[in-house]
C-alpha cells in the first residue's frame, strides 16, 4: 500500500460517519460550517464528478 492511500485509509477510519459510494457523473452535494467570528452557518457546495 503507498504511503497516499494508507494516509486516506487512516482518515476514513478515524471518521465518525460513513462516506457513501459515488461513481463519474453523480451530483454531489456538500454542506461546510464556516464560523466568522460568533456567527456560524453552513455552506452548500454542489457538483458533477
Amino acid at each position: 500500500m503507498d504511503m497516499i492511500a494508507q494516509i486516506e485509509a487512516e482518515q476514513i477510519a478515524s471518521l465518525s460517519k460513513d462516506i457513501p459510494d459515488f461513481k463519474a457523473g453523480d451530483t454531489i452535494k456538500v454542506g461546510y460550517k464556516v464560523t466568522e467570528g460568533s456567527r456560524s452557518r453552513v455552506q452548500n457546495y454542489e457538483g458533477v464528478c
